[in-house]
């Protein structure tokens, strides 16, 4: 008798291969057979007309503080995911000195909009080193496992202390800054990460290590490769303008392998071509730099709940943007103070602010059935431009719906024709695996981590504005693909030996709502969620931890700690 029998589902195993009607058998964590299974299982599955995949590894996020106090890791466990990856972009938590803790905080609820009064709650900080951190998450076991890597801003604050955005370091100090980001790999960590983007800063300015310069990061990857394992995790505006080339190149002459983000550039919109043709030509020559491709434009959600939204900078709305939400939406309505707000132009010279906030074209509602690949006759500038009135007016009135949580969709990225087809461009491609859902961060203002389930819906369903995709390519970028990528030689596929991570989906219903403000985490912090439909069963190394999208009580979710051996669950 077997443990568990998920019995007669579709099964998309992982590796790209067609779809099958089989069954899996697993006993204790681990799958033991796939296809026909004549013995009974303790619990049986029915799973005939379901789709069956491994469970989703996503190896984007930044679950740094919640792991701190959260053992159920919403929204994540929600949408299929049994193990995530955080400490990207070079933000996190550890190493710290004593009394370093607030400028870390600071820097992510900055970076990432995760309220810091949550995260100076929250967080138990009882650590110093890396390895301490490790064995302080490893305290709790959660719905899903969790591995990290070493954060650039946070080594360089822990070397450097007030010269953490200091770029004129010596030698000596750049081979510090190295030696802590490997030693964090010796004590445990997937990896290691920065950020190069100037759309990373906080008060205290752009995120340390954005302008490090390339001997600081070939030195990181020299010290990677005499460890001999980790991968290097960062974002950048400049790879299409190759300006990160060089370290790359380094990086890979030495071994290390790489992953970054990958989005269609505005001011480049065929650059995601050129980096996708030199990451193919590094497939067949070596170490893998592994382009990491979100599934739908990064979105910004404006509204009256959100942490910003086109009207935020104007004085009028800095006179009462702390009031509570029926009260704001009460003035909100208010014939004088819409003409008052409507004449102001927003306070602030901050150039990507003012981009943001007057960016209309690239403007539309979300509506209550969410469309993220919207028409260009719906965006906000088109509608006021057909009905005579200003955009502002336009996008005023839309704030109001709902009760005033209604969200506008505003692309970050990937969305210069105003369809899906550079993103369709950039899954498809062979190199290319699934990221970037920023699960736990962005509280405010993005609910991507909803992407592994937007994969199942729009992009092998519901597509109608050009290709879909098929189901096995689709399931395959977001479990072997991703895992692999992170050496994780033990989950995303279902095949016998493999840990015993599951889904079974009602893919022909499977449902995304439109996302909704919660109050939630510790002192009462805000944050999007995304309620879904139609996972009616997640495993977790053998146990359910999701039953008909509702989350049980088993914790069979562990803390992954890298060691030449391999990777542990711990």
């Amino acid at each position: 008798m077997h443990d568990l029998v998920i019995r007669g589902g579709k099964v998309v195993d992982g590796t790209g291969g067609a779809p099958r009607t089989a069954d899996i058998a697993i006993d204790g964590e681990v799958i033991t057979a796939v296809g026909e299974v004549d013995d009974t299982g303790r619990r049986e599955i029915d799973a005939d007309g379901a789709l069956v995949t491994p469970g989703f590894v996503d190896i984007h996020t930044h679950y740094d503080g919640q792991a701190s106090w959260d053992p159920v890791m919403m929204p994540s466990v929600n949408h299929g995911v049994t193990t995530a990856v955080m400490g990207n972009c070079g933000v996190g938590f550890a190493p710290v000195r004593p009394g370093g803790q607030e400028f870390l905080i600071e820097l992510m609820e900055a970076i990432e909009d995760i309220p810091g009064t949550a995260l100076a709650e929250g967080i138990s900080w009882d650590w110093e080193t890396f390895g301490e951190y490790i064995d302080s998450l490893s305290g709790m076991h959660r719905t899903l496992d969790l591995g990290t890597t070493v954060p650039h801003a946070a080594v360089r604050a822990y070397v450097l202390g007030d010269r953490a955005h200091d770029y004129d370091v010596s030698p000596s100090e750049i081979a510090e800054i190295a030696r802590v980001m490997a030693d964090g790999v010796r004590e445990g960590a997937l990896g290691v990460s920065t950020s190069r983007t100037i759309q990373h800063r906080s008060k205290h300015g752009y995120e340390p290590g954005t302008f490090s310069p390339d001997e600081e990061l070939m030195a990181i990857g020299d010290e990677l490769k005499a460890v001999g394992r980790g991968l290097f995790q960062f974002v950048s505006d400049r790879v299409h303008q190759k300006a990160d080339w060089p370290w790359l190149q380094h990086l890979a002459a030495t071994g290390v392998p790489c992953t970054y983000t990958l989005a269609q550039d505005p001011g480049s919109p065929l650059g995601y071509r050129d980096a996708m043709a030199a990451d193919s030509a590094q497939m067949e020559n070596g170490p893998m730099i592994v382009p990491q491709v979100a599934t739908r434009p990064t979105g910004l959600l404006y509204g009256l709940q959100s942490s910003f939204h086109p009207f935020r900078a104007h004085p009028s709305y800095r006179e009462i943007w702390d009031l509570p939400h029926e009260a704001l939406v009460a003035k909100w309505s208010d014939l004088e103070f819409r003409t008052r707000l409507l004449s102001e132009e927003p306070s602030t010279k901050h150039a990507f602010i003012n981009y943001l906030a007057n960016n209309f074209d690239q403007m539309y509602p979300l509506g209550g059935v969410p469309d993220y690949e919207p028409r260009s006759e719906t965006s906000c500038a088109a509608v006021a431009a057909r009905e005579g009135r200003t955009p502002q007016e336009v996008l005023y009135d839309w704030m109001a719906a709902d009760g005033g949580k209604a969200m506008i969709f505003m692309p970050l990225g990937s969305y210069v024709d105003h369809d899906h087809e550079a993103i369709r461009e950039m899954i498809a491609h062979p190199a290319s695996i699934m990221g970037l859902s920023d699960g736990g961060a962005h509280c405010g203002l993005i609910c991507d981590a909803s992407m592994p389930t937007y994969m199942l819906t729009h992009w092998t369903r519901d597509r109608t504005r050009g290709e879909q995709l098929p189901v096995e390519l689709v399931v395959h970028k977001q479990t072997q693909a991703t895992a692999r990528t992170y050496g994780m030689v033990d989950r995303g596929v279902l095949a016998p030996g493999m840990l015993g991570d599951v889904n079974v989906i009602d893919h022909a219903n499977l449902t995304l709502h439109t996302p909704h403000m919660a109050h939630d985490l510790p002192a009462g912090g805000r944050r999007l969620l995304q309620h879904v439909e139609g996972y009616l069963y997640t495993v977790k190394a053998g146990e359910v931890t999701v039953e008909h999208d509702q989350v049980t009580n088993a914790r069979p979710g562990r803390t992954l700690k890298a060691t030449d051996a391999g990777i542990t669950r711990i």
